[in-house]
């Protein structure tokens, strides 16, 4: 049984364990927590390629004493020349294809968003570049202990894969999935971080590296140009918030759907469900979520292009409205058109009053797949998300696609912080919410909060039902109540990964850190 790990001078917590080393080494050594964060999202892509990598994008929420709540929001526009007409000059009249380089249409935002977190951090700063990356550089080239999660999502998705430029060679041994306990080097990657640590990570951008990368994209079909990584920047953004009975909560702005998962939050308060884990707390989510994802799904897309300012779907009048459509005793007729989405969170906080919550992610297992030979970079595939349809989320270039990614971050009413999150695509506004209000409503503790059995309306991970699947350590009478209601639902694993990655960090007013990991995943907490 996991229990919640507790210290004074910080605590981090990761979905692989070598990424929580690698944190929890920076701040042992006096770093902040997002000094800690950079050093653990080099060696997360590293070691959790097919979640995340250098070529995709990444969200920071970042807590600093006596400051207002910061965002960054690190996604990649798309490319100058991405364009319907391009694509349907192509072929592609229905859909932007999944793989392969005319999936990979959006600049990677993630290294830009390290860069401007370190920003962030003061006078002095603790740790070069080089050294936040050194660990993660060490460990690609001896070669990482690929997971069993990596080899089972390798195989399941090789036939996609497998003919992409680049993944074999990268990815595969002798032209095989690698087993569990296979040893992986990335020789190649580990290059790639120690030029980021020689001469900076704005390189990335407008250095040798996209005078590299550049031109591979454009000899695999995609559109993306050299100038379009010199032109890419990250955000500095105020994250949208809702108020409730436990304190202010906050999450990321549009592209993503962070403001769905501050709609679920906010419409479950407005139901005054008083105790945890039976029928009202379950169904209540679950039906608040409906909601939420209804507005997102019709409205949501990039800010430059929405009708309103997601902050105004977070006010009283408008979750007022939308919880008085939530019937306690029906589910409301379910399925929806569901997104995918492959991710990692982390969350750090550091002797210094800092907390962060983090996400980086390709979007789909391995991104686009698309990895180049000379960099060992793969690239997103999160322009896939795109329409070719008129609507909010129709492709121009320029834009930035909606993003199932959104870190999570409450300022409770006790003084308390709390960074949050989990992968999962759809599951992700699903499994902050049970987590939050297990812990922050009902007070169950924070590693339990978090192992406790979880639920998915939808699908993720490639799963073609769009059903509600319960962990089948849920007990059966409630089981049964939630069928009576009216939900379609499916038994999956008692620990599933369809239910994602979780983890969460705490930090109290005299300095108590807690951090909480998810036995799902291949993660620690320390």
């Amino acid at each position: 049984m996991l229990q919640t790990a507790l210290a004074f001078n910080g605590t981090f917590t990761a979905p692989h364990r070598e990424a929580a080393y690698a944190g929890r080494r920076i701040l042992d050594e006096g770093g902040t927590a997002m000094e800690a964060m950079v050093a653990a999202a080099a060696m997360i892509a590293v070691v959790y390629p097919h979640m995340n990598g250098i070529g995709g994008d990444g969200f920071w929420l970042i807590h600093r004493p006596g400051k207002p709540l910061t965002g960054i929001s690190a996604c990649g526009q798309a490319a100058g020349l991405a364009t319907v007409d391009w694509y349907r000059e192509r072929g592609h009249v229905a859909a932007i294809p999944t793989r392969n380089g005319e999936a990979a249409l959006t600049v990677p935002g993630t290294i830009g968003g390290w860069d401007m977190a370190l920003s962030m951090v003061g006078d002095p700063r603790r740790f070069s570049v080089s050294e936040l990356v050194s660990a993660a550089v060490a460990k690609a080239r001896d070669g990482i202990a690929v997971t069993g999660n990596q080899s089972i999502c390798t195989s399941d998705k090789l036939h996609e894969l497998s003919g992409v430029a680049g993944f074999a060679e990268t990815y595969l041994i002798d032209g095989k999935t690698p087993p569990a306990g296979a040893r992986l080097r990335q020789s190649r990657l580990a290059d790639t971080l120690e030029e980021l640590g020689r001469h900076g990570l704005r390189s990335y951008y407008e250095g040798d590296l996209a005078q590299t990368h550049a031109p591979f994209l454009e000899r695999n079909g995609s559109p993306l140009r050299v100038e379009d990584f010199r032109h890419y920047a990250p955000r500095e953004v105020t994250p949208l918030s809702v108020t409730t009975l436990e304190g202010t909560l906050y999450n990321m702005v549009a592209p993503t759907q962070g403001v769905a998962s501050l709609m679920i939050l906010g419409l479950f308060d407005r139901l005054q469900i008083e105790t945890g884990e039976g029928y009202d707390h379950i169904h209540g989510l679950i039906e608040a979520t409906k909601q939420a994802f209804l507005k997102r799904n019709r409205d949501l897309g990039d800010p430059a292009t929405m009708t309103a300012d997601a902050q105004t779907w977070l006010e009283a009048d408008t979750l007022d409205d939308l919880a008085a459509r939530i019937d306690m005793n029906r589910a409301l007729q379910w399925p929806y058109k569901p997104a995918e989405g492959d991710t990692i969170w982390m969350g750090a906080a550091d002797r210094y009053g800092n907390v962060v919550s983090f996400i980086q992610s390709v979007y789909w297992e391995f991104g686009s797949g698309l990895t180049c030979p000379e960099t060992g970079v793969f690239f997103q595939n999160r322009g896939a998300g795109f329409s070719l349809a008129e609507g909010p989320n129709q492709l121009q270039p320029g834009k930035r696609p909606f993003h199932t990614l959104n870190p999570a971050f409450a300022k409770l009413a006790d003084g308390r912080v709390m960074a949050y999150g989990t992968m999962g695509g759809e599951g992700q506004p699903q499994t902050q919410a049970a987590i939050f209000t297990r812990h922050a409503r009902f007070g169950m503790p924070l590693q339990e909060a978090i192992t406790a059995p979880r639920w998915l309306l939808g699908r993720t991970w490639g799963a073609s039902s769009t059903n509600l699947k319960l962990e089948s350590r849920f007990d059966t009478a409630l089981v049964e109540k939630l069928k009576t209601a009216g939900h379609d639902i499916e038994m999956i694993a008692p620990f599933s990964d369809l239910c994602g990655h979780a983890g969460a960090v705490v930090l109290h007013p005299n300095g108590l850190c807690e951090a909480a990991t998810d036995p799902r995943s291949d993660g620690a907490a320390l």
